[in-house]
């Protein structure tokens, strides 16, 4: 299927690895011209060269936190002056340390709410001035399924990404009327990094608890993330979408 996107600009956050480097391969797959960034050169440049050619231009690797908000602001604003101009917004952050409510102090709180929903907040300004103006735009942004159903010992991420989805969810609604669809996409567990850290190096070792009996694959996340930002997924908004193997089951 084409999905219409060829020539449009990605820009991609925490992307030099996991599921924001699938993200950004599946839409540079598409013909779209991204921007990565991530915490080191040497990642960055590896992430790069593994990225497939596109026609509208050469991709862009960036070294850059987006952690914090002024991080996420740089990240964007310098992203769309080197793309000039941008399409697609992909949000993404690592996650926070584990822990439950007895084992967190107060003081963790303030970076997690930084980390997984201001520093979507930052980019979402930096980026939807551009998008509502040109009339066309997608902001796709990588939450987690814990905002369906909290995930235990995870307290600091369950409480951050439910916020940054009631701000998606919001500014859809306020931006849909210009072209610019906002959506999020829910992944599970999937062979990444961050879930060899919270599985003892072997997420594989959490397949029983998914009916597919089964962990994702990045690559199969990045490609539902490429969907949502096509031109057929234009009457698609304000949706928080579950790639979880159906872990989730409750009818809502």
């Amino acid at each position: 299927m084409d999905l219409g996107i060829s020539g449009k600009r990605a820009v991609v956050a925490a992307s030099s690895a996991g599921l924001g480097l699938a993200s950004a391969h599946a839409l540079a797959a598409e013909g779209v011209q991204v921007a990565i960034c991530g915490r080191s050169q040497d990642r960055i440049d590896a992430a790069l060269g593994s990225l497939p050619p596109v026609p509208a231009g050469d991709h862009v690797g960036l070294v850059a936190d987006v952690g914090s908000v002024d991080g996420a602001t740089s990240f964007a604003e310098r992203a769309i002056t080197a793309l000039g101009g941008i399409d697609i917004l992909v949000p993404n952050a690592g996650g926070p340390p584990p822990g439950n409510f007895a084992s967190t102090p107060l003081d963790a709180y303030l970076p997690a709410l930084q980390l997984n929903l201001l520093s979507t907040v930052a980019m979402c300004q930096a980026a939807v001035p551009s998008l509502v103006d040109q009339g066309w735009g997608r902001i796709i942004a990588i939450t987690s399924h814990s905002v369906r159903q909290p995930v235990a010992d995870l307290i600091l991420s369950n409480t951050a990404r439910a916020g940054v989805t009631g701000f998606l969810k919001t500014l859809a609604t306020e931006i849909a009327r210009h072209g610019v669809t906002v959506n999020s996409v829910q992944p599970g567990i999937h062979a990444t990094d961050r879930m060899r850290q919270l599985h003892a190096g072997d997420p594989d070792a959490a397949a029983g608890g998914v009916p597919t009996r089964t962990i994702g694959r990045p690559e199969d996340f990045g490609a539902v993330v490429a969907f949502l930002a096509s031109d057929h997924a234009r009457f698609i908004n304000g949706t928080a979408v579950p790639v979880d193997g159906g872990a989730f089951q409750a009818l809502q």
